[in-house]
Formats: structure tokens, sequence, C-alpha cells
């Protein structure tokens, strides 16, 4: 744990660098920072987190710049915070300009997240949070072998050829999916399982075969092609002036791996989740910091709000615009839906 004057200390340095993108000396820190305490104690104090890991001198005579622990603490020390009003006004009658269509939404967010931070804005498609079945064909093919045609919820088909024991004609076939849709129409795999509902083996057989397919769905971590906005805006940080940095972002953007690499596993809980530098597991990552944010209806559909930037970002700032994006785009999907958020 760090001392008051520590943490007074390291907050100046990292609002310092995120304002100015320059190494801090001691000295600017005991001449702005309003400590009221000597140089010498400053200069011992950043000595003392350079070793803790808080802070790293990029060279010997220059000054300190944060680390991701240093990042981390600065992070964690913000509190609860809000989006100023204004920006909550005008953001809220951006929303309240463009049609009641999903789409426009999600394109507006990405572009106000993007234009609000100075870095990349990222949001997915909601998706259900659990498929649910629909509908369901049989199909004879040949003697013993069928083609199970089954419909879920968001108009995505699954075929699967199923092999029974003996053969069926295609009115006993469609007995079976008839009973089975009567059964299970608008229910989880999981609800689907746990039911008790009286099948011959044949027809268990069917519903087994209905239940790896919407688990198989349900844990499948494909995602569609997410709206972004801002690759100008980062490309305009310092720390891109050299061209290497975004390279490997932009292929994974080209080979849709991005939101596989920035999405926490952890993400489970419904919250805002800030991940600095070495925290992200892909190392492409390692220089970047990612915070998102679900959004949506909890239980029914949800996606993802976030944004890409170097680890020298306006934390305060891309936080409270992540989290109020989240929270707007959870009431306008409410309405939608007719619920109460």
């Amino acid at each position: 744990m760090l001392s008051a004057r520590s943490g007074t200390i390291l907050r100046f340095i990292v609002e310092h660098y995120i304002d100015r993108a320059a190494p801090v000396p001691s000295q600017y820190v005991a001449l702005n920072a309003a400590l009221k305490v000597s140089p010498a104690t400053v200069r011992n104090a950043m000595a003392q987190m350079e070793q803790e890991g808080y802070l790293i001198r990029p060279h010997t005579s220059a000054g300190s710049i944060p680390s991701d622990r240093g990042y981390r603490y600065y992070v964690e020390s913000l509190g609860h915070l809000q989006l100023p009003l204004a920006e909550q006004r005008l953001v809220s009658h951006l929303y309240h300009q463009v049609e009641r269509e999903v789409e426009k939404w999600l394109r507006l967010t990405a572009t106000l997240l993007a234009h609000l931070t100075r870095n990349m804005g990222v949001v997915t498609i909601p998706r259900p949070v659990s498929c649910k079945f629909k509908n369901m064909e049989l199909v004879a093919l040949q003697e013993k072998l069928v083609l199970a045609v089954v419909v879920l919820q968001g108009a995505r088909v699954k075929q699967r050829l199923l092999s029974f024991s003996e053969a069926l004609g295609q009115d006993a076939l469609s007995a079976i999916s008839n009973k089975l849709k009567a059964a299970y129409t608008g229910l989880t795999f999981k609800q689907i399982q746990d039911g008790a509902l009286d099948l011959s083996p044949t027809e268990a057989q069917v519903r087994d075969l209905l239940v790896d397919i919407m688990r198989a769905e349900d844990s499948d971590e494909d995602y569609e092609e997410p709206f972004m906005d801002g690759w100008h805006l980062m490309l305009n940080q310092p720390e891109f002036h050299q061209g290497q940095r975004i390279g490997v972002l932009m292929e994974m953007v080209e080979h849709r791996k991005l939101l596989k690499a920035i999405m926490p596993k952890r993400l489970g809980n419904w919250g805002l989740y800030v991940i600095i530098g070495r925290e992200n597991e892909a190392e492409a990552f390692h220089d970047y910091s990612v915070i998102v944010s679900p959004y949506g209806i909890p239980g029914e559909a949800s996606g993802m709000v976030g944004v890409i930037g170097p680890t020298r970002m306006p934390y305060a700032q891309a936080i409270s615009t992540v989290d109020y994006m989240a929270s707007m785009l959870s009431q306008l999907m409410a309405g939608l839906y007719g619920k109460h958020y």
C-alpha cells in the first residue's frame, strides 16, 4: 500500500503523463503538485515507487512514467465516475435524433465513444444470452438416415444428419418434430434438457441432438463484425507515430480476432471492466488498455461497448463515457423490448 503522500505524487504523475505524454521529473512534481515538501522528499518517494513497480524511468536522466501497476492504482483511486452533465445531455439528444433502429444506435455509439475519449470505440451487436428453440423439421433421406433442420431464435438455422436404429417414414418423422415443437418452442437448451416430457427412445435421440446443437451455439465465441470508429484519433496519439504498434491491431481487425483478444474471459458479471497493459491475455495488447461494459437486458440479450487505446489513455473520461453509453443503450433496448430499465 502507498502512503497518502506517495499516492498523491503517483496520481499527479499519471495525470500529467496522460495529458502531455512526456516523462515527469521529480523537480517538476515538487514545484507543481502542491505537496509542501522538499524536492529530496519527492525524489525519495518516486525512487521507492520505482522499486515497488508503480513507476518506470525510461532513461537514467529522464523523469518517470507510470507502469501498468501505477495505472491500476490510479484507476482504483478514481472512485465512482459520472460523465459531465453537459455531455450526458448532448449524448441523449443525439440518440433521440436517430431513427429507432438498433444498427443506427450502435453506429452512433461507436462514433461518440471515439470522439469523447480520443481513442477507438467498439460496439458489438446484441445477442440473446441463451438461444431459444423456435422450429424443427425432420426430413427422411434414405432408410434410417434423416436430416434435422433446427431453427433457433434470431433466424439461425442449423442442419445435422441423424441416423436411427430403424427406418421411419415421413409421417412418423413429422409427428416427432410436431411433438417436440409443441413442447419446446421458446425454451433454452437447459430447460429442454431438464424437462420431464415422456419420450420414446427415438424422440429422446432427437431431443438430445437438439440440446447438443443449442449448447454448441451458446458456447460459440464468434462475434458478428462490431461497429468501430476512431482509428484516426488513436493513430494521432504519440505512441503510434512510429507506425509499428498499430500493425498487429489492424491485422486482428482484418482477421476478425479483435473481440476475442480484448474480451476478458471473466466478463460474466454485469459491470464495467478496465484491463490495463499486460493484464490483457493477448500479448498483442500488452501496450493497450481496454475498457468494456456489457449493455442490454440481463438474462435476455446483451452486447458490449468499449474503448481501446494506449495505456496512456484518459481513464476518468473513458470510464465515465463507456459506463454512460452502456446505460443509454440498455435503456434504448429496454424500450424496444417493452421492459423497464
